[in-house]
């Protein structure tokens, strides 16, 4: 796979990589929380040596974090250089085989200021990743998406496990102070997000 050009800044703390696989024929997202003077990658696709050198430069990478099955990604080269741990939902337990894999369990700060949100009806070991910091921010993986012809919507139901009890699921998150919400695959939304996924449920 190519590489990622650069990092894009989001907003304080926040920061994303995207690029174009032609295999799946839509764009690949990446994330970048930091906090605490501590970065934690999500769902990493491959970045240029001089971008990746310029992020990690700017705080110590401190873990990554895979949010579902089909998001492992490139995490085994980043812990290549990186020897941090990789957190997931422990569903996939058996399929992450890197000596720093490490489970985390729903709805719990595995670190500070971070949260893990399990969400049912999507993809296997599907999370959604909470940022307590600057008015909140989620990383989601599969289960919403934002990008054309879709927009911001729900992952297409032949996609999904069980298309209603993911939206179900995927209520919870409305408990949560959101102010941006970054996806895996499309354009984060930067401002009153969680005004967009409260419409987004009462119209599904």
């Amino acid at each position: 796979m190519l590489s990622a050009s650069e990092v894009e800044s989001i907003s304080p703390g926040v920061s994303i990589w995207r690029l174009y696989d032609p295999a799946v024929k839509a764009d690949l997202y990446s994330t970048a929380l930091t906090m605490g003077g501590r970065t934690y990658l999500i769902d990493p696709i491959p970045l240029a040596c001089v971008a990746l050198a310029q992020l990690a430069a700017q705080s110590p990478i401190a873990g990554i974090v895979i949010t579902n099955e089909n998001h492992i990604r490139a995490t085994p080269d980043f812990t290549g250089q990186f020897p941090v741990p990789v957190y997931f939902h422990p569903e996939l337990s058996d399929r992450v085989a890197l000596p720093s894999a490490q489970p985390i369990q729903d709805a719990r700060s595995f670190v500070p200021g971070l949260t893990a949100i399990a969400i049912e009806g999507a993809a296997a070991g599907e999370i959604a990743l909470y940022s307590d910091a600057d008015r909140g921010a989620l990383v989601v993986g599969d289960a919403l998406i934002n990008f054309e012809p879709y927009g911001f919507t729900f992952l297409p139901a032949k996609y999904c496990s069980n298309p209603k009890a993911m939206r179900r699921s995927l209520t919870q998150l409305l408990d949560y102070s959101l102010e941006r919400i970054l996806f895996a695959h499309g354009t984060p939304i930067v401002s009153d997000a969680r005004q967009r996924l409260k419409m987004l449920l009462e119209q599904g």
